[in-house]
């Protein structure tokens, strides 16, 4: 058995802008270390897919927040500064254990049905498509800022009832959230979207809405197996991960596939090659670079260390996605791969309910994108791109393009 390593890493900017390089060497020679994140928390980084795949399974990793207090109570005592939402938002399911987790999954999951998601594809090609239109005729475009997000937010907006005149408002909470900049940033911006969240609520308490939210509303009212905290954390949890990630793979997706001429070439070469061609994007450059926080309940060995009982572990998604022992040459991007048990969506009981709906969009995105305008390019040389401060997400500050319409060939 390994000894704890003593010199922890920072995850700082580094890892944000050079997340495989500068950690290749990591997964190969110290694939369970100590880190500490930004703000000062110590951590245990997993970097090997295997060993990943087993600390999202494990019964001895726990998720509850009310059960991880005291660890970051103790950490502040120690001078250490811990970046949390509002306590309102700490009661959805990712961050309970069974069977409280057990219970509200399975409520939220006969709400978020593969039948729901799959009745929407004709109304996201028409967003899609009306979001196109406008990009037609000019010169440079932001393709985050004017397709990705308001395709994305539209779509979760309308999922969930959010009023179209208030989808803007909601999207600049979300943002604020996860890239707020210092913990009372973003501690505001929580505490500001539980307080939208919980008036929305009590707007459709009493409506004859047939979305999402309504559904959890209706099954918290009539069999009292949410509480209302559960109920607009559980909001809080599906509206900002079904809108950011989602943006963010597309903007990912697109700039991979320009920068990879062959495979784009062979993307739009035939329409079969899309849904290969999502699950390859998902894992060479997904929108998630590590996991959220999982602490140990009890001495837990992984990759060969002891991590002591007490201590945070986390899963840095983007490194296991790009490991040699589960994907061959991974550092080639190849839309005809067949090995996919990629982490993008995680694993075990708290993979993402969401993943039908970000394929969706995701097809449709990129499909529609290459179809409409062939001959996109980026519009600045690709050493000016920067990612995003964040070592939750991992997703471009602005992706700027310059549209080639079919029509103008």
């Amino acid at each position: 058995m390994s000894a704890p390593d003593a010199s922890p890493i920072a995850l700082d900017d580094d890892f944000v802008q050079r997340r495989h390089n500068f950690y290749q060497r990591l997964r190969e020679d110290s694939p369970v270390r100590r880190a500490t994140l930004p703000g000062g928390l110590p951590v245990w980084l997993v970097t090997r897919h295997a060993d990943a795949r087993e600390a999202l399974a494990s019964p001895l990793l726990s998720k509850d927040s009310q059960r991880a207090a005291p660890l970051h109570d103790e950490q502040e005592e120690q001078g250490v500064q811990v970046t949390r939402l509002a306590k309102i938002l700490q009661s959805h399911m990712l961050n309970l254990d069974p069977p409280d987790h057990t219970r509200l999954r399975k409520l939220v999951t006969s709400a978020f049905t593969q039948r729901r998601v799959e009745l929407l594809r004709a109304w996201v090609e028409e967003v899609t498509d009306r979001l196109l239109d406008g990009l037609d005729g000019k010169t440079g475009v932001d393709l985050l800022g004017e397709f990705a997000f308001p395709l994305t937010v539209t779509v979760i907006g309308e999922l969930f009832g959010v009023p179209a005149d208030e989808r803007d408002a909601f999207r600049a909470m979300s943002d604020g959230i996860a890239f707020g900049g210092t913990p009372e940033e973003m501690g505001a911006a929580s505490a500001q979207m539980a307080d939208y969240l919980a008036d929305l609520v009590a707007r459709k308490r009493d409506s004859a809405d047939d979305d999402l939210l309504a559904d959890l509303i209706r099954a918290r009212d009539l069999d009292d197996r949410l509480d209302e905290d559960e109920l607009v954390a559980s909001a809080f949890l599906m509206l900002t991960a079904g809108y950011e990630s989602t943006a963010q793979f597309i903007g990912n997706g697109v700039l991979t596939l320009l920068s990879h001429p062959d495979q784009l070439a062979l993307f739009k070469s035939d329409p079969a090659h899309l849904v290969g061609a999502v699950e390859e994007l998902l894992r060479y450059e997904g929108p998630g670079s590590m996991t959220t926080l999982r602490f140990t309940t009890e001495p837990l060995s992984l990759g060969g260390v002891e991590i002591p009982a007490g201590e945070f572990v986390v899963v840095l998604v983007g490194v296991v996605n790009r490991d040699p022992d589960q994907f061959p040459d991974p550092d080639r991007f190849d839309i005809t791969r067949t090995e996919q048990r990629h982490l993008a969506f995680g694993h075990g009981i708290h993979r993402c309910l969401g993943a039908p709906l970000a394929r969706l969009e995701g097809q449709i995105a990129l499909g529609r994108l290459f179809d409409r305008f062939p001959d996109l390019a980026l519009a600045v040389p690709p050493e000016d791109l920067r990612w995003k401060d964040s070592v939750l997400f991992h997703g471009l500050d602005a992706l700027p393009v310059t549209p080639h319409p079919k029509e103008a060939q």
